[in-house]
């Protein structure tokens, strides 16, 4: 069963690029103009550019162009649409896949530092597409909705109505509420899905990581499909992907701070440099630790009541403080990240990548029990802890 996991996952990839440009070589259907229609068509798109930046901006550009008129019109494209964009994009996304369908079947260390480059590339072409490619798409809506309000016909043609109302573009004071909208839209759907990459940095295997990125994909499939089928269809599954990633918009976030500084100290190899502090160290929470979300990013110290984290809430809001009542604490050594653990192998926090090679340190400055290997769990706990907290006590030693 393995064996056919790559098989699957690049026939879904290909099938998610193929779709778009069929349904474009086929009789082009009859379109609404209604500004509802455009809307789903418009919702549908941010969607689905956000949940793969790469492979919906990509696919996003191709079918734009392939469903341009003329040459003229091709050249009046954005430049997302362009085939010196698109092409280049979608052939990344062949590469991506190619990699994934490899690393299915090989160990975790021969992947990974893959899987961190493919992180730092989904967060860059997420930044392109927000600051870049969705204010162009609410732009051609503004505009679209603009151009089907219906014109007053002026009683006589003296005074004002000589001026050629018409003929002023009032788009651009409707893009102060779409652009808004649509960039928070991709933020909070972005973050949902980029938070796959993170889990496949936790994972141990590349089975798992091959799971989580052919749910992705087939989800941006089905949102593609049925744009073809129905745009209504398409914007309430659209509606429906936002709802969801609005409610665990928390826990996404947490994992996107966490895959930023893992990918950052890993490329950087920040731990060659870095010396423990003897104040305190800045880690995240794990799994264990009461009253603390999962890998919530804060500072841990010695203080006069004991060992204490302090955390901000999204980074932004009043600090909390919490004492750390764990007994027996040890290092738990793993091969990408270590942990902080009990006697009773509860993660209560995970190290960043820069603390690789300083376990000792730690051990000293906070006077815990000791360092220790972090071995392979049951299948079970890993697929638990994945989603539940405590993914490091995951990793292979």
């Amino acid at each position: 069963m393995k064996r056919f996991v790559p098989l699957a996952l690049v026939a879904l990839m290909i099938a998610v690029i193929v779709t778009p440009l069929w349904a474009a070589a086929g009789p082009a259907p009859a379109k609404s103009k209604a500004p509802g229609a455009e809307f789903a068509a418009t919702i549908t798109a941010v969607t689905g550019m956000a949940i793969s930046p790469l492979l919906g901006a990509g696919g996003y550009g191709a079918y734009q162009w392939f469903t341009a008129k003329d040459d003229a019109a091709r050249a009046a494209l954005p430049w997302y649409a362009q085939m010196s964009f698109w092409l280049p994009a979608l052939a990344l996304v062949s590469a991506v896949a190619a990699k994934d369908s490899l690393g299915a079947v090989l160990p975790p260390g021969w992947k990974k530092p893959l899987d961190v480059l493919e992180t730092v590339e989904n967060k860059a072409t997420g930044l392109v597409a927000a600051g870049a490619i969705i204010p162009f798409t609410m732009d051609a809506f503004s505009k679209m909705l603009v151009a089907s309000l219906p014109a007053a016909e002026p009683a006589a043609p003296t005074g004002l109505a000589m001026i050629h109302l018409g003929a002023i573009d009032l788009s651009w004071l409707l893009n102060l509420l779409t652009v808004p909208f649509g960039i928070a839209v991709f933020a909070v759907v972005w973050m949902a899905s980029h938070a796959i990459n993170v889990l496949i940095l936790l994972s141990p295997w590349g089975a798992i990581d091959a799971a989580l990125k052919g749910a992705r994909t087939a989800l941006l499939g089905l949102l593609t499909l049925t744009a073809t089928m129905n745009p209504w269809l398409s914007a309430a599954l659209s509606i429906v992907v936002i709802i969801v990633a609005w409610f665990v918009a928390g826990w996404a976030f947490r994992l996107t701070v966490y895959g930023s500084i893992f990918s950052w100290d890993f490329f950087t190899l920040r731990r060659a440099r870095y010396r423990v502090r003897p104040d305190e160290n800045k880690v995240f929470a794990g799994g264990n630790l009461p009253e603390v979300p999962v890998r919530t990013y804060g500072r841990l110290r010695q203080a006069d009541e004991g060992l204490v984290f302090t955390y901000r809430p999204w980074l932004v809001l009043p600090a909390r403080t919490v004492k750390v009542a764990g007994d027996n604490l040890a290092v738990g050594k793993g091969l990408f990240f270590s942990t902080v653990i009990t006697g009773k192998d509860e993660t209560y926090f995970i190290l960043p990548p820069r603390y690789r090679g300083h376990e000792d340190e730690l051990v000293k400055t906070y006077g815990w029990t000791g360092v220790q290997p972090a071995g392979l769990r049951k299948a079970w706990s890993v697929v638990r802890e994945l989603f539940g907290g405590g993914a490091a006590k995951a990793q292979v030693a």
